[in-house]
């Protein structure tokens, strides 16, 4: 008898997730919908902080064909973004001429909020591991990848992939 082959699972779709702005506002992740997204949990105390500046190129540059960066403030490692909202968007501005739009504070570990709770039963499941973990998004909402955090913003694997997205 043949073995089974487990169906493969459907891609997850972000359309509906509800997140807070940095107002506290709550939006749907669907009103980016036509737009390719990379989400981002960031941190500004962190080994890989300097990755604003190439985040915010990536935004400059592929912001006009329909990239749009969100940054998801996260001090589930190592209490490294331990700011106020108003605080860490001063230092990104400041510090790195980040401009991308950043949202309120969420947990990407452990009792997961959104978009979290959603991104990380995207394949390959399983819990952010540490801060600037990228999440690409396609233009109908579903997820198309998955980057670590030692992912430089200008690695080519995560620009062919926005490329792609953009393209597709």
């Amino acid at each position: 008898m043949p073995s089974a082959v487990p169906a493969p699972s459907a891609p997850v779709n972000v359309k509906e997730v509800v997140v807070r702005d940095a107002r506290g506002v709550e939006r749907r992740l669907g009103e980016w919908a036509g737009q390719v997204l990379l989400i981002v949990n960031v941190a500004s105390r962190c080994g890989f902080t300097r990755q604003y500046a190439g985040l915010q190129a990536l935004q400059d540059t592929y912001g006009p064909r329909g990239l749009v960066v969100l940054g998801f403030p996260c001090n589930d490692f190592g209490a490294q973004e331990p700011g106020s909202l108003p605080e860490i968007q001063q230092f990104c501005s400041t510090t790195y001429g980040a401009n991308f739009e950043l949202f309120d504070k969420v947990h990407a570990t452990g009792s997961k909020t959104e978009p979290y709770t959603t991104l990380t039963q995207a394949e390959p499941a399983g819990d952010v591991a540490w801060n600037f973990e990228k999440f690409l998004i396609g233009r109908e909402g579903t997820v198309i990848a998955r980057f670590k955090s030692n992912v430089e913003p200008d690695a080519a694997t995560l620009t062919s992939a926005i490329e792609a997205a953009l393209a597709g």
